[in-house]
């Protein structure tokens, strides 16, 4: 049966109960507001340990002015269900307080440069501070061997192993899938801000990106086919951000060039704002 636990002490005794033990400890750190997606992420983490930790923590400073903090949902009961039905063997719950124990005023922050200062991080000045952040946080209070994180968020993904690189983290990650919904809309919480209608159009950003793909693998210059995906976005009624065609390790790509790729998508219907991504070879 899942343990939820909140005392970051009653944290470490469990997980250095499980090491003695000589036990693997995965970690999947989350928001809350839990969907398929994120079980997959703690399926995964138990495929490559034999105890899952997942948290739950909306973290406040990884949202900029104007942004969701408050509306974001909080749904531990259900997300305590989610989990177990995953097969975590414990949620941990912090408050706000366990973890920035200064406030918000005094927090030590983490900072990654560079691939922080693109695409997301340029529309979301500090997001990334924010993640870094409080996932080096995480990483410091659960001390697991494996953590998951999920490729919808690409950047993120590449932005934390940034970080445990240089910081000497010693966790193993792993990239998880994309879970995406039977009309290819990748799964987020965000999706439920959407009415009916925007949620059909949201279907779009993965159309725009598969036909980037086709584009790109057809020869088309790679700025050719960021003008079209964006064109075909705000034809269907986005406010694109941006879309991007990138090497897989984020840094600017030649308009031909080849090898393994990314496209990477942000806009906006109404007030939702998606983002999506698909990895290619040309």
């Amino acid at each position: 049966m899942i343990q939820t636990i909140t005392e970051l002490a009653s944290l470490r005794e469990r997980v250095r109960g499980w090491k003695q033990a000589g036990l693997r400890v995965g970690f999947v750190p989350t928001m809350g507001n839990l969907h398929a997606g994120h079980q997959s992420l703690v399926r995964l983490a138990r495929e490559r340990a034999d105890r899952v930790v997942a948290s739950v923590f909306v973290n406040p400073t990884q949202f900029g002015p104007g942004e969701d903090y408050e509306r974001y949902p909080r749904t531990v009961d259900a997300d305590l269900s989610a989990l177990e039905e995953a097969g975590a063997d414990a949620m941990w719950l912090p408050s706000v307080e366990t973890m920035y124990p200064y406030g918000m005023g005094g927090v030590v922050e983490i900072r990654a440069p560079g691939v922080t200062g693109v695409l997301e991080g340029a529309h979301r000045p500090g997001h990334f501070d924010g993640v870094t952040t409080v996932v080096a946080r995480l990483f410091n209070q659960v001390q697991a061997d494996v953590a998951v994180f999920g490729r919808k968020d690409y950047q993120q993904l590449a932005v934390i192993r940034y970080m445990v690189r240089d910081l000497a983290f010693p966790v193993e990650l792993v990239a998880a899938p994309i879970v995406r919904e039977a009309d290819g809309l990748a799964m987020s919480s965000r999706n439920q801000y959407l009415s009916p209608t925007d949620r059909q159009t949201a279907t779009a950003i993965h159309r725009a990106l598969q036909a980037a793909r086709d584009a790109a693998g057809a020869g088309t210059p790679l700025r050719t086919v960021e003008h079209d995906a964006a064109a075909q976005l705000t034809a269907a009624g986005f406010a694109v951000d941006y879309v991007a065609t990138r090497h897989r390790d984020l840094s600017a790509a030649d308009s031909d060039a080849a090898g393994p790729l990314v496209a990477l998508a942000a806009a906006r219907l109404g007030s939702t704002r998606l983002i999506d991504n698909l990895e290619f070879e040309r």
